[in-house]
């Protein structure tokens, strides 16, 4: 047989992965990360008002010397053999484009706008826009969130379009339509970016945009109207229509063949988000809880629609068909900060050292610091008595959502070190995670087991370790470092037509897992009781504390309670 490659691209916050995996064996034959160069620069951003832009530029070059580098690294024959590239990214992170399907940012005029570039998924300055569309759609007899969890965030599509026309009248005057990053990084590599014929992510449609079969497609012009006359007839400049991620997005355009020394008849497939991606990279099955850990999670469940297709699930990130693996019911969860809390926790170490002892020192410290403090906080015993934190630094994404929270530390002492308070912010992600599982349950939605992926899960054995007790279930690891590009280049297997099936695909090219985490009884029977001062702590600083206090957006609350 002849030979075949694939090409899974995954699209992170930070950086752009690209995987070449050979389809028959499932070898990773070549990998290769490209970082955004504005974006470490930190250029359009402005974490005060929790506005978070990337330019597409930096998409378009990154990908670019990834992919080669990664051909580079892969057998002489793979570049001619390559028969199908998928992209993955992170979502919601749309952009306003022109009629050509253009990203503003990328015409002269828009060159240096925030708001003709993409919007991050983590960007939170659409919280009041959210919190409109909530009001309105719960008031109807239709309520358009209904497959959404009942609420929607910030982070989605919808808030962030019409926070964006409202602030800027020159993209409002300019924006003919609005797209998702994984749908028009997968249309440029096609060559037809014109938002009218490209065909859109069910998996970003579904699960961020309120797309529904039940409403014909997007919530109907008289619903946008009423939300804001500014929309009016902005659907019919979007979509009716979605695909899933099986399904093929076109042939790649002779341009980006030629640039990327490939075939031009390689298929690229329909795009999607990385977590949704990630899942099927790392195997998973009805009922498993997949999180993709990182800067912050995103936690996948699958389930046949015949038995969970009928449950409507209250304060998750939406309940979509086929957008995880398509014949089934896609559920979606996850916290807004996971990661970046350790890395804000390192930062507040690390920025004395680098004004007082320089650049050098900063660095060495910051290398060494997180796998430091985990290995000393594993040493640490697990009390009742323990410092309790709540991860909600970046707000909460489920259950839930609630971006305009503030996190906390409660419980501090004259002996609460750094050591201390580094384990209870794990401990705190930790039980973030478990209130995503306990509300999945409560909704009637069983979960038997979790599969990790992603940075930390490969990174930190006292996290998982900790994770698995606090959840007092087994976490297996994925053993693919990079299981979101592996996943793309699963679905690219099927779109190119190399199998027929997105399961077949994952037999032939899976890389199993490489770590098993048990829950440790002494340690699971502590953490129950930690827990409910956890959840009783954050009922207290959500209903209770933050409404008689004034808490400035930027401001992140720090208390101590007796």
């Amino acid at each position: 047989m002849k030979e075949s490659y694939v090409i899974g691209i995954d699209f992170g916050t930070d950086s752009v992965r690209a995987l070449v995996v050979n389809a028959q064996t499932g070898e990773q034959a070549g990998t290769a990360v490209r970082e955004y160069s504005r974006w470490k620069q930190g250029r359009y951003c402005d974490a005060a008002s929790s506005q978070f832009r990337q330019h597409p530029s930096d998409y378009l070059e990154a990908l670019e010397g990834a992919v080669l580098e990664a051909l580079e690294k892969s057998p002489g024959s793979a570049r001619q053999n390559v028969r199908g590239i998928s992209v993955d990214t992170t979502g919601s992170t749309p952009v306003a484009v022109d009629r050509n399907g253009t990203p503003l940012s990328l015409l002269p005029e828009f060159a240096e706008n925030p708001n003709g570039m993409f919007i991050l998924w983590k960007d939170h300055t659409a919280n009041a826009e959210a919190e409109e569309i909530n009001t309105l759609a719960h008031s109807l007899e239709t309520d358009y969130t209904k497959y959404v969890g009942g609420i929607y965030s910030s982070e989605w599509f919808w808030a962030k379009i019409l926070r964006t026309l409202r602030v800027d009248e020159k993209v409002r005057e300019s924006a003919f339509s609005w797209v998702e990053h994984c749908d028009w990084i997968s249309a440029e590599l096609t060559g037809n970016t014109d938002p009218l014929t490209l065909k859109r992510s069910r998996c970003a449609a579904g699960h961020k945009a309120l797309w529904h079969s039940d409403f014909d497609g997007l919530p109907p012009n008289d619903f946008l109207i009423k939300l804001d006359p500014l929309l009016d007839g902005i659907r019919d400049r979007l979509f009716v229509n979605t695909e899933t991620s099986d399904e093929a997005m076109g042939t790649i355009s002779p341009k980006w063949a030629e640039k990327l020394g490939i075939p031009t008849d390689t298929i690229i497939g329909v795009g999607a988000f990385d977590a949704h991606m990630g899942a099927v990279g790392a195997l998973i099955e009805p009922y498993s809880l997949c999180k993709v850990i990182g800067t912050s999670t995103c936690d996948m469940l699958i389930a046949p629609n015949e038995e969970a297709g009928h449950l409507l699930i209250k304060g998750i990130c939406g309940q979509v068909d086929g957008s995880i693996i398509p014949g089934m019911l896609g559920m979606e969860a996850g916290q807004s900060a996971f990661g970046d809390i350790y890395a804000w926790f390192a930062k507040l170490v690390v920025e004395p050292v680098r004004a007082l002892l320089g650049e050098a020192a900063a660095q060495e410290l910051s290398k060494n610091l997180i796998p430091h403090l985990a290995e000393q906080a594993a040493k640490l015993a697990v009390t009742e008595n323990d410092i309790i934190a709540i991860d909600w630094l970046n707000g909460r994404r489920t259950p839930d959502a609630k971006h305009t929270l503030k996190g906390a530390i409660l419980g501090l002492n004259l002996a609460s070190d750094h050591v201390r308070i580094f384990k209870a912010l794990v401990e705190a992600t930790a039980y973030g995670s478990k209130s995503i599982v306990e509300r999945f349950r409560k909704e009637g939605v069983p979960i038997h087991e979790v599969i990790a992926i992603g940075g930390v899960a490969k990174k930190s054995a006292f996290v998982m370790q900790t994770l698995a007790d606090v959840l007092n279930m087994p976490i297996k690891v994925a053993a693919s470092e990079q299981a979101c590009a592996l996943g793309a280049a699963m679905f690219a297997a099927v779109a190119s037509g190399i199998y027929e099936t997105l399961p077949e695909a994952q037999e032939a090219m899976s890389s199993g897992f490489d770590a098993v985490y048990t829950p440790r009884p002494a340690q699971v029977a502590v953490y129950q009781s930690l827990y409910q001062k956890y959840t009783q702590s954050g009922a207290f600083l959500e209903n209770d504390f933050l409404q008689k206090v004034q808490v400035a957006p930027e401001s992140a609350l720090s208390t101590s309670l007796s």
